[in-house]
C-alpha cells in the first residue's frame, strides 16, 4: 500500500487526520476556491508532501510566491497559534529541492521545444486559428515532412509559410487549396506571438521531459517550478505549453498500471485557461490525456477558482478534491456553490452548500479516495501548515539555486542546427545563382551571336576584297599582257621596218632590183 499523506485535520476533531493515499494520487484532483481562501498554501502542502515521499512535482508559479518552497520555514507567534489549534506540537521546517524553469530564460532554466514536436494542433490553439487556418497549417507541416524540411524554430516556420505562399499553385493538386488569406492570417498571428516572447519557446536544445522526473540525493522528489508571472500575460502560450508537457509525458512514459505512488504529480494553476476557446479537437485531446495519463503514473491536479471552469467530462475524473470557500453574491456564484457541493459525497453532519460559503482562510471541504479507491464522504477540515517559508526567495537566492542545479548549463545555450530556414535559403540562393547563370548564358549566347554575325560580315567583306583584288590583278595582268603584246608588235614592226629600209638601200642597185623582182615574181607570179 502507498504512503498516506496527511493533508488536513478535521475542523470538529483536530486529532483526526484527513489523508491522501499515495497509491491513488494519480487519480487526479482539484483545488478550488475564491481568491485569498488558501489555495496556494494547499498547493504547497501537497507539493511538499509528494516530494518527501519521493514523488517529483511540476507546478506553475503565477505570482512568484510558490518559490518559497525552496526556503525553510520559520516560526512566528501567528504560526505557533495555528499549529497549537491543530493539536500539533511542532513542524519540522525544511526547504524542498526545487528546480526553477522559465520559458523566457529569466527566472529559471530555459524550456524549449521544436515546432515539429508541438505539432499543428497545439500550435493552432496557441495562434488562435480557426478551422480553415488550422487545416492550412497542417498542410504546411505535411509539405515540410514530405520535403525533409525540419521545423525547429520560429524562423523555420516563417520561412516555410513564405515558401508555401510563393508556390501555392504548385502544391494545390496534392495538398488542396492553400489560400493566401489563411497563410497571411497564420503569419500575422505568428508575428503577434513572437512580439509576446513566444518565439523563445521554440528551438534547441529541446527539453527532455524526463528531466522533470528526478529526485535529490536524499530521495526527495524535485519540485519543478515554472516562473509564470510573465507567462500569464500570454494565456494561450501558457495553456498550450502545459498541454504540450502532458502530451509529451503521455507519449514518452510507459504503461505502469497501479503503483504505490505516482511517477510525477502535475499541478495546473489557472486551469480555466486550458479550456477557454478550445476547439472541439483540442478539447477531445485534453480529455483523452487526462483520462489515460494516470496509467502512466502521472497525477494531474487542477487549481482554479470555480469547479465550473472545468468540463464535466474532466471534472468527473478528479478523485481527490479540496474545496476552499466560495462566495455566493450573485446567481452565477450560487450556481457555482451548488455545483461544487454536488460533486461531493454528502456528509450528514453539515450542509455542504452552506459550509462552502462559511469556510475560513485555510479551511476546506476535502474528499479523497479511501483504501479501496472509493470517494470518501466530504469532511470539513483545516489544511496542514507547510514546512517551507511563507516568504518568496530573493533574486540572489534564486540565482544561487539555479547555479547549483543539476540542470545548470544544459539548456542555457541555444543551438541553431541546419533546418528548414537554412535549407530553403539555400534553395533560394541556388535558384538565384541559376537565374544569374541563365542570364549570363543568354548574354554570352547573344554576344556570341553578335560576334558570329560580325565575323561573317568580316569574312564576307574579306572575300569581296579578295575577289576585288583578284579582279584587279587579272585586269592588271591582262593590261600588262596587252602592253607586252603591243610592245612586241611594235618591236617587230620596228625590226621589219629597219630591215626593209636596209634592204631598200641594199637593193637600190641592179642586183637588188633583181632580187626584188625575183621576190615579187615569186610572190605574184610572172605573167
Amino acid at each position: 500500500m502507498g504512503t498516506p499523506i496527511v493533508i488536513a485535520k478535521k475542523t470538529t476533531n483536530v486529532s483526526q487526520d484527513i489523508v491522501l493515499h499515495a497509491q491513488f494520487a494519480n487519480r487526479h484532483g482539484l483545488i478550488a476556491g475564491a481568491t485569498g481562501t488558501g489555495k496556494t498554501v494547499t498547493l504547497k502542502v501537497l507539493a511538499e508532501s509528494f516530494s518527501r515521499i519521493g514523488v517529483p512535482v511540476f507546478l506553475a508559479d503565477a505570482k512568484g510566491d510558490v518559490s518559497s518552497l525552496a526556503k525553510m520555514g520559520e516560526s512566528n507567534p501567528k504560526f505557533e497559534e495555528r499549529i497549537k489549534s491543530l493539536n500539533i506540537e511542532s513542524i519540522p521546517f525544511a526547504a524542498s529541492p526545487v528546480v526553477f524553469w522559465d520559458l523566457f530564460a529569466e527566472q529559471g532554466h530555459p524550456i524549449r521545444t521544436t515546432i515539429s514536436e508541438i505539432g499543428p494542433l497545439l500550435l493552432s490553439q496557441m495562434l488562435n486559428l480557426n478551422e480553415t487556418q488550422e487545416g492550412v497549417l497542417s498542410a504546411v507541416f505535411r509539405i515540410a515532412d514530405d520535403q525533409g524540411l525540419l521545423l525547429i524554430d520560429f524562423k523555420d516556420l516563417k520561412a516555410m509559410l513564405t515558401h508555401v505562399s510563393e508556390h501555392a499553385s504548385e502544391y494545390k493538386a496534392e495538398y488542396g487549396n492553400l489560400s493566401p488569406a489563411s497563410l497571411g492570417a497564420i503569419q500575422r498571428n505568428l508575428l503577434a506571438l513572437a512580439d509576446q516572447g513566444g518565439d523563445q519557446f521554440f528551438g534547441e536544445p529541446s527539453l527532455n521531459i524526463l528531466d522533470f522526473i528526478q529526485t535529490d540525493s536524499q530521495g526527495h522528489g524535485n519540485i519543478n517550478i515554472l516562473a509564470a508571472d510573465k507567462l500569464m500575460n500570454t494565456p494561450k502560450l501558457y495553456a498550450t505549453f502545459l498541454l504540450w508537457m502532458l502530451s509529451e509525458l503521455f507519449e514518452q512514459l510507459p504503461e505502469v498500471g497501479d503503483m504505490d505512488k505516482p511517477k510525477l504529480v502535475f499541478f495546473f494553476d489557472e486551469a480555466h485557461l486550458l479550456f477557454d476557446n478550445a476547439s472541439d479537437a483540442l478539447q477531445q485531446k485534453i480529455e483523452q490525456v487526462v483520462r489515460l495519463i494516470r496509467s502512466k503514473g502521472v497525477g494531474i491536479y487542477f487549481v482554479t477558482q470555480n469547479p465550473l471552469d472545468l468540463p464535466e467530462s474532466v471534472l468527473g475524473q478528479l478523485g481527490n478534491r479540496v474545496q476552499h470557500a466560495l462566495r455566493a453574491f450573485t446567481p452565477k456564484d450560487q450556481k457555482a456553490v451548488k455545483t461544487a457541493a454536488e460533486t461531493f459525497r454528502a456528509n450528514p453532519e453539515f450542509n455542504v452548500d452552506q459550509a462552502i460559503t462559511e469556510l475560513g482562510v485555510g479551511e476546506a471541504l476535502i474528499s479523497c479516495l479511501d483504501e479501496q479507491g472509493i470517494p470518501q464522504i466530504v469532511e470539513r477540515a483545516w489544511v496542514m501548515p507547510p514546512h517551507s517559508s511563507f516568504s518568496p526567495i530573493t533574486l540572489d537566492e534564486r540565482k544561487t539555486l539555479m547555479a547549483q542545479s543539476l540542470m545548470a548549463g544544459i539548456y542555457e545555450q541555444p543551438l541553431d542546427h541546419e533546418s528548414a530556414y537554412e535549407m530553403l535559403q539555400l534553395k533560394v540562393e541556388q535558384r538565384q545563382q541559376q537565374a544569374v547563370a541563365d542570364e549570363q548564358a543568354k548574354v554570352a549566347a547573344k554576344e556570341q551571336e553578335i560576334l558570329a554575325k560580325e565575323y561573317a560580315k568580316q569574312q564576307e567583306a574579306f572575300a569581296k576584297q579578295q575577289l576585288k583584288e583578284q579582279d584587279r590583278l587579272a585586269r592588271e595582268q591582262q593590261n600588262e599582257a596587252e602592253r607586252s603584246a603591243k610592245k612586241r608588235e611594235k618591236i617587230t614592226q620596228d625590226i621589219v621596218g629597219t630591215f626593209a629600209k636596209s634592204a631598200a638601200r641594199s637593193l637600190g642597185g641592179s642586183t637588188g632590183q633583181k632580187i626584188v623582182r625575183g621576190l615579187l615574181g615569186s610572190l605574184f607570179g610572172k605573167k
